[in-house]
């Protein structure tokens, strides 16, 4: 084994050597101080910046970093033991460069994508975000791709560069507040300003509703068979209960109000009108209702 590991693997120059040992302890040096880089990286934002007032998504940047800046330190470390200075790899750096980014073009494209959300902040973890029709929470935002977990609990795997290039929506981005409506409609005849009043004692009781910016009741429309009124209110993202859950809920206390206040929730009606232009057809329709 000291045979083999002291036998020349290649050489720099005439004086110069690597030999099968100096390899084996490089790469043993490499895969330790990797775990290592990414071990303090982790201990450095847990331990120290935990006590500071630094977002999660802050965080996530400083721990990448100081990934990176370690692991170029253990790079160099290697062809400092090797001896391989920097500029041996200058006349090979061109034909790497385009072999490897013809090769391996989405994975660059989607690395790049990464620090880009990373650095300019369209998204940021926990926000809720929808893309592509699918609403859920930013977990991380990695090398290679951004997990989304739903709000069916579903997680879904999006790469980073359909993130920064599609359409997506941040619904959480400068606040967590985000505004939703209801929509009743009641019977004809109906006083509306009791309507009106009803709906904003709803609002006002409801716990995950929020006061301000204020609740606002629209008189939509005169539809066919109902009066209807919109509801709009603003809830907060970080209450941790799904929107449909906390319109539901509005429903159902909507319609206990309305019952105790006398108030009738419209259903479709249909008035039918029949003309009878033969005297001849009225006649018989009457001898048949007799029979």
């Amino acid at each position: 084994m000291m045979d083999f590991l002291n036998k020349t693997a290649f050489s720099l120059s005439a004086t110069q050597v690597i030999t099968w040992g100096q390899i084996v302890y490089a790469l043993l040096f490499l895969v330790i101080a990797w775990f290592l880089s990414r071990l303090m990286a982790y201990l450095v934002v847990k331990k120290l910046l935990s006590s500071l007032r630094i977002s999660a998504d802050s965080r996530a940047v400083i721990q990448r970093v100081l990934f990176f800046v370690l692991l170029i330190l253990v790079l160099l470390t290697v062809l400092t033991y090797l001896g391989i200075p920097l500029a041996t790899f200058a006349f090979i750096s061109g034909a790497v460069a385009i072999g490897f980014g013809f090769g391996a073009k989405n994975i660059i494209e989607n690395f790049l994508s990464g620090w880009i959300l990373m650095s300019e902040r369209p998204i940021r973890i926990n926000d809720v975000v929808e893309i592509n029709g699918l609403i859920g929470r930013i977990m991380t935002v990695g090398h290679r791709s951004t997990l989304i977990k739903r709000n069916d609990g579903a997680d879904i795997v999006v790469p980073n560069s359909q993130v920064l290039e599609s359409r997506l929506v941040n619904w959480t981005l400068h606040d967590p507040y985000i505004r939703t409506s209801v929509r009743v409609g009641v019977a004809y005849g109906s006083d509306v300003q009791k309507v009106r009043s009803v709906l904003l004692a709803v609002m006002s009781e409801h716990e995950w509703v929020q006061k301000e910016p204020e609740p606002v009741v629209v008189f939509e429309d005169f539809a066919d068979s109902a009066l209807l009124f919109d509801v709009f209110f603003w809830v907060s993202m970080d209450s941790g209960r799904e929107m449909r859950l906390i319109r539901s809920d509005v429903r159902f206390l909507i319609e206990q109000k309305f019952k105790d206040a006398g108030i009738v929730v419209a259903f479709p009606q249909r008035d039918v009108h029949v003309n009878f232009t033969n005297p001849q057809q009225l006649a018989g329709l009457s001898e048949r209702s007799h029979d």
